[in-house]
């Protein structure tokens, strides 16, 4: 009959040998002794990934099943009436019900909801690839910086965008709140910090499922929101403006940043961030001049 199976532990008693503990055993074998911070360092520090979301039931079980390592999982959620809420609970994530404040105003609300000092901030229909997971999990056992971003590769029309406007486009997304946070903007927010901003290896992988109309009608909603931005801090435009910045940006983004090796996709992509421009600007000089005709009116009254 066989001896029955003894622990290195259990060994040593039997034996009239003392039980070493962790750090004697590392100094026998000549290794360095770990503090208690430094072993938690190399284990990586908690980490907090905080998600809004509205009706995404069809893409956030991917952006879920990339950050699964993560310790805490947060969704904020603004009224989904499909499954977005079953799903999320489902992976283990707090589910937050609050009424849309902005994108800018709704993720600070997101990050103050986190556990965890460093926070990733992601949109339902992002994920990370296995890249940028293992260059997160790394950086966080020793960071260097107060913020990190990395390059966010978008798919369009069935196409993973390399170049142009969708490659590589950096977005600060990972930082200790204590030291950034996203900015109030309620439309094209950014991650706000007073040090400085890492990079990482890895791509942030935007798989938007989209159509072209409801995309446009998204982008519709964008600039409205983006001149009524610019038109309360006092910006205005000019027909040189409209006209010129359009063309300036298909120069750019198609030309010099090679958007014409993405073939058709990248054309659409970089045509309609060009009209996104002009109407943009269209509608800040749109309400400019309901600004002066309401003047005008309220001196014929008077």
């Amino acid at each position: 009959m066989s001896e029955p199976f003894i622990w290195q532990d259990e060994r040593a008693p039997r034996a009239g040998l003392p039980v070493l503990g962790q750090d004697e055993r590392a100094s026998r074998a000549g290794l360095p002794i770990l503090g208690q911070d430094e072993r938690a360092s190399r284990a990586g520090l908690p980490l907090s990934v905080v998600i809004i979301t509205l009706n995404a039931a069809r893409a956030i079980e991917a952006c879920l099943k990339s950050v699964a390592w993560a310790d805490d999982i947060v969704v904020v959620d603004s009224g989904s009436s499909d499954d977005t809420a079953d799903i999320a609970r489902r992976h283990r994530a707090r589910v937050v019900q609050q009424d849309w404040l902005g994108y800018g105003p709704q993720k600070r609300f997101a990050v103050a909801q986190a556990k965890n000092p460093w926070v990733l901030s992601l949109d339902a229909d992002e994920r990370l690839s296995d890249e940028l997971s293992e260059s997160i999990r790394h950086e966080l056992a020793a960071p260097r910086h107060r913020a990190y971003e990395f390059p966010r590769r978008n798919r369009f029309m069935g196409r993973w965008l390399r170049h142009g406007e969708g490659y590589p486009d950096w977005s600060p997304r990972l930082f200790h709140r204590d030291h950034a946070n996203w900015s109030d903007d309620p439309i094209h927010e950014k991650v706000v910090t007073g040090g400085t901003i890492g990079r990482l290896h890895g791509d942030l992988l935007h798989e938007s499922e989209q159509g072209i109309a409801d995309y446009l009608a998204k982008q519709n909603r964008y600039t409205s929101l983006q001149a009524e931005q610019l038109y309360a801090r006092g910006k205005h435009a000019g027909a040189g403006k409209m006209l010129l910045s359009p063309l300036f940006r298909f120069i750019k983004f198609y030309f010099l940043r090679l958007g014409f090796l993405d073939g058709v996709p990248g054309l659409v992509h970089i045509a309609i961030g060009c009209f996104n421009s002009f109407s943009k600007y269209a509608k800040l000089i749109e309400l400019g001049r309901k600004t002066v005709r309401a003047k005008l009116h309220s001196q014929i009254d008077e």
